[in-house]
């Protein structure tokens, strides 16, 4: 008797030996879900009529698949698999839709919906992707103060439990921070935990502080991926003391009045402006004068950050007593005159310092101080110039900008480079590089330059060696033209002076031709005469016998 397979052995045979089919149209499917939330993924199967049965499995990292849940379409019963993770958190609907509570990091895999007939299997992939927000950043280990012209560390911005993990920014004054070697220096780190897979970063600021800095505010903040996308988190604004040396000692004269007469009480009082005060002070008495007042008001003072072309107004404000001289120096060099900048050009930025001092009191001086940056987006040109024997050529690429610009050299087509790139000074926001190549073919030479504000790309056509250059042949300098010109016009004077010359002497020949017949003429003339006038006086002497 033939016995027949039961709709179980079917089952088995089935999930045995038939491959995954995918039902068409169907691709990956992603769910993102927030780190606690619960993960939901529609099967994105259509239920057949003749449907046994549903499962739902996921893939190991090796391919192998691990079942979780199943749902009978004929008895209307759910099971779930024994898996320990899993346990208590899976719920399967009628529609074959699964739930997953506690979303966890772990939980990252790829689901698949499995739908079986007795003739066949259906599945649809899910791609789970599981998000948690960070904690707020927080700036933590904060230094009791800051010292001018010294590096010292500000804090660590930290900010735990993200996934996936975040990038940190510091920001002053709502600025950000670039990395500047021995006045910004910024450290960062992440750990993961191995239980959450949660993920704390960290970021150490070392800053150098200035006179600028008084009541600036400092934030970080951290910057994460979310189910929807980007997000960024503000810390709290921190504020630091910030240590100076004292510049100016001032004396105030207590009680306040217009003016003191022989026998009154008065208090000195000797401030500095540095922070913190001064504890100590030495008096002079036959040095003070406490009649006199001078005061300074320098605008802007502090350090300024300006863009090149841009017009700053500087004004330093005298109040005194008596009469007071007013100097200007920068960079240590004493100025002609006060600075103005309608339109800024890199050789303008340095420190400038306003002095004044009262002619009649020794001693007794104030000034303030401007420290000036001017900053510029690169600006390349590039050059180029064969050698005398043919055989190299000499590339230049003139980089002007603040803060210095890297310049790079790249090259497409053949050739060898004689010899590494050389650079000049860096001078007033400008200098040069310049390379030495022997082309056996047409090349690009192609000049980057790049800093904090820009990154600017130039290239310049090389010809061969062996073929002439159009550019180069026109590359005759103007006192060139000039010599070459300059000897044209003097063959030329040459020659119009010797057929001057020429001319000259043919008039002049010719002039003397006619006088001389003219001459013979008259002189022949003369001697007729005087042979006429002797035949007459013999005549006449005759007739006197």
């Amino acid at each position: 008797m033939e016995s027949k397979a039961g709709p179980s052995c079917r089952l088995v045979f089935c999930l045995l030996i038939s491959a995954a089919v995918l039902r068409p149209g169907l691709g990956w499917y992603t769910v993102n879900s927030a780190y606690g939330d619960t993960i939901i993924m529609p099967c994105r199967l259509d239920v057949p009529q003749n449907l046994m049965f549903g499962k739902w499995k996921y893939e190991k990292p090796d391919g192998s698949p691990v079942f979780i849940a199943f749902r009978s379409s004929t008895k209307k019963s759910v099971q779930y698999d024994d898996v320990p993770e899993y346990r208590d958190r899976l719920s399967l609907s009628e529609n074959y839709t699964l739930s997953i509570s506690n979303a966890r990091i772990s939980d990252e895999k790829r689901f698949v919906c499995m739908l079986v007939t007795e003739d066949n299997v259906f599945e649809a992939p899910t791609i789970v992707k599981v998000f948690k927000q960070p904690s707020k950043p927080e700036i933590v280990s904060q230094a009791p103060f800051l010292e001018t012209e010294q590096l010292k560390k500000l804090g660590d911005c930290i900010s735990k439990d993200s996934y996936p993990d975040g990038n940190i920014t510091w920001y002053r004054n709502g600025k950000v921070l670039q990395p500047l070697e021995g006045v910004v220096v910024l450290i960062f780190k992440k750990q993961m935990d191995p239980v959450t897979q949660l993920y704390t970063m960290t970021s150490s600021l070392e800053y150098k502080a200035t006179k600028a800095d008084i009541q600036m505010p400092f934030t970080c903040s951290v910057t994460y991926y979310g189910p929807s996308g980007q997000k960024t988190l503000q810390s709290e604004q921190a504020i630091f003391d910030i240590y100076y040396p004292t510049e100016q000692v001032t004396i105030q004269v207590l009680p306040s009045k217009n003016a003191i007469k022989e026998g009154d009480n008065i208090t000195l009082k000797c401030l500095g402006n540095g922070n913190p005060p001064p504890e100590e002070f030495l008096f002079y008495l036959p040095q003070i004068f406490c009649f006199t007042d001078l005061d300074l008001s320098l605008n802007p003072s502090g350090e300024v950050t300006k863009q090149i072309g841009d017009a700053l107004p500087v004004s330093c404000t005298i109040s005194a007593s008596r009469n007071a001289t007013v100097v200007w120096m920068k960079d240590n060099i004493r100025l002609r005159s006060s600075p103005s900048f309608s339109s800024l050009h890199y050789q303008d930025a340095g420190n400038y310092v306003c002095e004044t001092a009262l002619q009649e009191v020794e001693g007794l001086k104030k000034r303030e101080s401007l420290t000036l940056i001017v900053e510029g987006k690169p600006q390349i040109k590039m050059t180029k110039k064969t050698d005398p024997s043919g055989l190299s050529k000499t590339i230049i690429c003139h980089v002007e900008g603040f803060p210095k610009p890297a310049i790079q050299w790249t090259i497409t087509g053949s050739g060898s480079v004689i010899n590494q790139a050389k650079e000049s000074p860096y001078i007033n926001g400008r200098y040069y590089s310049k390379i030495i190549i022997s082309p056996e073919e047409n090349v690009t030479l192609t000049c980057t330059a790049e800093n904090q504000l820009e990154r600017t790309v130039n290239s310049l056509n090389v010809s061969a060696i062996s073929i002439p250059e159009h550019d180069e042949a026109d590359e005759i300098s103007d006192e060139n033209r000039e010599k070459v010109n300059d000897q044209a016009k003097l063959i030329v004077g040459i020659v119009v002076g010797l057929l001057l010359a020429a001319l000259v002497a043919g008039v002049v020949y010719w002039l003397y031709m006619k006088k001389s017949k003219t001459a013979s003429k008259h002189v022949n003339k003369d001697l007729g005469n005087l042979e006429e006038n002797k035949k007459l006086e013999e005549n006449n002497h005759k007739t006197e016998a």
